[in-house]
């Protein structure tokens, strides 16, 4: 078939129609702005869906790729490499809840012992499920099978993730899907306490939630899934896919919120915009690892762990998180004041750090606005039912910053 292109649209690709049947199409990235075919510039609020941290044409990105390429490109998981062994062990020891940091060590002992790199956030989520279940199998006291997950939590689309993802929209056209999962309502500490026992062998959750309307877990909530999760041995997951790596303006939101996880998914920043994720355990799950429990062909290759190395190094950097506070802070000024102009169009913030949303009082106009938002030169996303989600690199200006809060508010003018 002809490819049809209109202005910068692609249009009737030959994809499957789960997904869209025109799509804008890109060319190159500079900065925090993407460049379509037709050489029209977008300031992006968008960051590949929270995958780009640290914008386009970063030139440390660049090189690592460029280098790696032309040395080696994969091995397979029957072999490793020198990139995949340095960002495994930059993972585990500068991790924030490593097992050197004082307020993390009398709780977890020997925490982050392993990485498992796979290749997406749905794939580190079902990893973390399997080593749960593998873990509550093999201890001297099993616990039972049932996994505890949130109302609106989001978790991938493969069918374990999907099983503890809530929005019916997702589950229906694929069920029956793994069994014994129960929802409670996310930050609800008494239907916490009356349903976690050791009938569960996991709890999962996002410390803010993506998908489900960018509500940010309580610390009352993490106190009592911290506490009831090391009572009754079972495996406190935080799926920080989204979160992970400096969104929130802390290497990690379970730092930020004060969740103290066994184990942490992340994917979508870890590379730079190339396909990679990572599964961390502690001590007490990977002395139960047995060989061939878990594997993949293409995570954790050369090029993607030499690039997330890269990422890694620039985002740990001094200086650099507390630049994403200030911008943060800058962020959060400009959307309250969006708010205050729109008082009736417009209700109340979401999010945390550079994850951050908007709700809207109409939900019917929430297509408009990320259509008008296109059209004016904007990316945006959008969360739940009735929020406006923002995910810009982190590395954007507080410029670009005011930049796209104006062409927001023109666009909620004319709706």
């Amino acid at each position: 078939m002809n490819t049809e292109y209109s202005n910068a649209f692609v249009k009737n690709p030959p994809f499957p129609n789960n997904y869209s049947r025109e799509f804008l199409c890109f060319d190159r990235g500079e900065g925090s702005f993407l460049v379509d075919i037709q050489g029209k510039r977008y300031l992006d609020f968008a960051g590949g869906i929270a995958v780009n941290s640290l914008g386009y044409g970063n030139e440390g990105i660049i090189q690592a790729a460029t280098e790696q390429v032309a040395k080696l490109t994969h091995v397979s998981n029957l072999y490793t490499t020198r990139p995949t062994v340095e960002f495994a062990q930059a993972v585990t020891a500068s991790s924030p809840l490593a097992k050197d940091q004082p307020w993390q060590a009398d709780k977890h002992p020997g925490y982050f012992e392993a990485v498992h790199f796979g290749n997406s956030g749905t794939e580190a989520n079902e990893a973390a499920l399997k080593y749960a279940k593998m873990y509550a199998g093999r201890k001297q006291t099993p616990n039972g099978p049932k996994i505890l997950a949130c109302t609106n939590g989001f978790h991938g689309r493969t069918l374990g993730a999907l099983s503890v993802t809530y929005a019916p929209k997702y589950r229906k056209p694929y069920e029956p899907l793994i069994g014994g999962v129960e929802f409670i309502d996310f930050n609800d500490v008494q239907a916490l306490e009356s349903t976690l026992n050791t009938d569960f062998t996991a709890v999962i959750v996002e410390p803010v939630q993506g998908e489900g309307g960018l509500e940010c877990m309580t610390q009352e909530f993490a106190r009592s899934l911290n506490n009831l999760c090391r009572k009754f041995d079972v495996i406190l997951i935080a799926d920080e896919v989204q979160t992970g790596i400096g969104r929130t303006g802390t290497l990690f939101a379970s730092q930020w919120v004060g969740l103290e996880p066994d184990i942490i998914t992340l994917s979508k920043p870890i590379a730079g915009g190339l396909p990679l994720s990572a599964t961390l355990l502690p001590k007490k799950i990977n002395e139960l690892v047995q060989v061939g429990d878990h594997g993949t062909t293409f995570g954790g290759g050369p090029v993607t762990t030499r690039v997330a190395l890269e990422v890694w190094r620039q985002i740990t950097a001094p200086g650099f998180l507390s630049g994403v506070g200030q911008r943060t802070a800058f962020l959060q000024s400009q959307l309250e004041a969006l708010v205050q102009a729109f008082p009736s169009r417009l209700g109340s913030l979401k999010g945390a750090g550079m994850l951050r949303g908007i709700q809207v009082k109409d939900p019917d106009m929430l297509p408009g606005i990320i259509s008008g938002a296109r059209d004016a030169g904007l990316l945006i996303l959008r969360s739940g039912t009735d929020i406006i989600r923002l995910a810009p690199p982190l590395t954007i200006t507080t410029e670009d910053i005011t930049n796209g809060i104006e062409i927001l508010r023109k666009v909620l003018e004319e709706v």
